[in-house]
């Protein structure tokens, strides 16, 4: 009789905790789905502003005329009409100054990140990846100061979009480096061996093993290093200034769409362009990350 009233009770002492385990369980769970909408409702607030505000803006002769000046966008929003123009010499200018950072920091990233891999444990190996964290952690206007006085004053004597490029190439290098890296390491290191086994040069190894292996994480920093100084303001404003018009020349200042947001946010008369140039390059950045999103899902899966 005592054995059975003790396993009752063992009984439920276990449910209790059983149930207790379950509430704890249920609260924990509860909160981090309260935290999450949180955190979703604040983007989708974010995106529906840039919408309902922007969209107006939003039609040919934005993407294929240059910025207004304040006079046509004073009489425009005197007769409450849309404002004439668009950002053009921004987009191109955007283009240009990502395409050649590029062009300078993804070779640059991917064989620093490749020597990294190669050389995990030895000393200069830790010294660089020590530079490229502390790197990735300095504030873009500090890069776009030190670019300025190495590039603008010494090599272009006055701002250009080779400045630009520069400071955009140094920013997207640590994330560059530190992917390729990390992309290495998930190749595994029978690939590796057997190449080398069946006595493949080392180059080789390199660009038909390591490369093509870890290709969707390459590219994926790639495209999360762009999306990144897509909309970097502070080192364009001390490198490449702006321009009003078209310019493809390296050696001559150009726009960004970041700049003429800055421009518009300075000039009363300009504020629906605000909104539809955040518009365009919020969509162009998240363009981008579902790109590298895609591709490495479709990587993985092959």
């Amino acid at each position: 009789m005592d054995s059975s009233i003790l396993q009752k009770r063992k009984a439920m002492i276990a449910t209790t905790h059983f149930g207790v385990r379950s509430f704890k369980s249920r609260l924990f769970f509860s909160i981090v789905l309260l935290f999450a909408l949180i955190t979703i409702s604040i983007v989708f607030l974010i995106i529906g502003t840039l919408v309902v505000k922007g969209y107006h803006q939003i039609n040919w002769s934005f993407f294929t005329q240059v910025a207004p000046d304040t006079f046509d966008a004073m009489m425009a929003n005197a007769s409450g009409k849309i404002i004439p123009g668009g950002i053009l010499n921004g987009i191109t200018g955007t283009l240009l100054l990502v395409g050649l950072a590029s062009v300078i920091a993804i070779p640059f990233g991917i064989v620093i990140g490749i020597y990294l891999y190669e050389n995990a444990t030895k000393r200069y190996a830790g010294v660089i990846r020590d530079i490229s964290d502390v790197l990735q952690g300095v504030p873009s206007i500090v890069v776009g100061l030190i670019v300025y006085l190495w590039v603008v004053v010494d090599i272009t004597k006055g701002y250009s979009v080779l400045a630009g490029s520069v400071a955009l190439a140094i920013m997207m290098l640590p994330l560059i480096i530190r992917s390729t890296e990390e992309s290495m390491k998930m190749v595994p290191t029978t690939l590796k061996e057997a190449a080398i086994a069946l006595g493949t040069p080392y180059y080789k190894v390199i660009l038909r093993v390591l490369i093509p292996s870890s290709f969707s994480g390459l590219i994926t920093g790639v495209l999360l290093a762009v999306s990144r100084v897509l909309g970097e303001t502070a080192p364009l404003l001390l490198t490449t200034l702006g321009n009003s018009s078209v310019n493809w020349n390296l050696a001559k200042p150009v726009s960004a769409v970041p700049l003429l947001i800055w421009q518009f946010y300075n000039d009363p008369n300009m504020v629906n362009l605000i909104w539809s140039s955040s518009l365009f390059l919020m969509g162009f950045v998240l363009l981008l990350n579902i790109l590298s999103k895609w591709i490495a899902a479709k990587k993985s899966i092959q």
